[in-house]
């Protein structure tokens, strides 16, 4: 099991690191756009995030 949640946990970190990558400026000024949005957006983002790696996960499994 923990082999499996650090497989995980480096696909994240590899996902989350190729926007930054290849495209640097863009990656900022998504960042600049969720520094100006209220808490309720980024909670919704957050959630939609979440449901839609949850149903990945059921489908791919």
């Amino acid at each position: 099991m923990w082999q499996e949640l650090a497989v995980a946990l480096s696909l994240v970190m590899i996902i989350e690191g190729l926007l930054p990558f290849i495209a640097p400026g863009r990656w900022r000024e998504v960042i600049l756009n969720v520094a100006h949005s209220n808490d309720r957006q980024i909670r919704i983002i957050g959630l939609i995030s979440m449901l839609s790696g949850l149903a990945l996960l059921y489908w791919v499994r």
